[in-house]
């Protein structure tokens, strides 16, 4: 019962160096996660070129590159640059995660808006998906989505998707997918099992955005992604189905979004 887990920050500033992702790397093989996406936003600029250099070292690794909204005062011209090199790379599939978080605005909420677009205008020129957060936009992610036919590309996901039914049933009929984290797990999450309740099988994904959101039983310790298949089994108990039938679904569905082949 192979797993993808499509969304996880191995970054050496999250697992204590390089020798420590490589042990983490390790442990989810062990755990049956044979397709990982190690995502490069969201440590800052340089979290990119680490991502690339774990998608490197491990064949059953892709990378993603981005500017995460928190980073998006950050931005430069040449900083960009250096980022679209990279997507060049055969072992990066994706750009983000990119979007609004006006949560924590560590970003000004117009900065973030034009990074945000610029991504989106990028994606589509590259012809890569697009891992999108969105974090309290209160709808204005969606909106930018629309007004720059983000659709119309490779593919949307949003990644730790916390919101209701009626937003998922909104993102699946633009042609989009949600992925669903370890949050599934925790007793307060109702909104998120009512999504990975109704959720068509073919329009997610599970992630575990390691080193964040562990989920139940091992919840305030570091997250990794050996344990992305406690998410899957969550999901089939909600939904009545094997564990295996989710693992196959959402392995299906990430490896298409993502366009690796699908041997496992």
């Amino acid at each position: 019962m192979p797993l993808f887990d499509s969304h996880c920050h191995l970054d050496v500033d999250a697992f204590d160096g390089a020798a420590g992702v490589d042990a983490v790397v390790a442990r989810a093989r062990e755990a049956g996660v044979l397709r990982m996406l190690a995502i490069g936003s969201g440590y800052g600029f340089e979290s990119a070129a680490r991502a690339l250099a774990v998608a490197d070292r491990h064949d059953d690794v892709w990378a993603s590159v981005g500017v995460h909204p928190h980073d998006a005062d950050q931005w430069t011209e040449e900083r960009w640059a250096e980022l679209e090199q990279m997507a060049s790379s055969p072992r990066v599939v994706a750009l983000g995660e990119m979007g609004l978080d006006f949560h924590y605005d560590n970003s000004p909420r117009d900065t973030q808006r034009n990074v945000f677009r610029h991504q989106i205008r990028c994606a589509k020129s590259l012809n890569l998906p697009i891992i999108i957060h969105d974090r309290d936009s209160d709808g204005e992610t969606m909106a930018i989505l629309d007004e720059e036919d983000a659709w119309s590309g490779r593919g949307v996901v949003y990644h730790c998707f916390t919101g209701t039914v009626s937003t998922m049933e909104q993102i699946v009929e633009r042609g989009g997918y949600v992925s669903i984290p370890g949050i599934v797990t925790f007793k307060k999450a109702e909104d998120m099992r009512e999504v990975a309740t109704h959720v068509p099988l073919d329009r997610f994904f599970i992630e575990t955005d390691s080193p964040f959101l562990t989920p139940v039983p091992f919840r305030g310790k570091r997250n990794e992604p050996a344990r992305v298949g406690l998410v899957a089994e969550k999901i089939a108990e909600l939904r009545g189905i094997e564990t295996s039938v989710v693992a196959d679904a959402t392995w299906q569905n990430a490896s298409r979004f993502f366009a690796l082949t699908e041997a496992k």
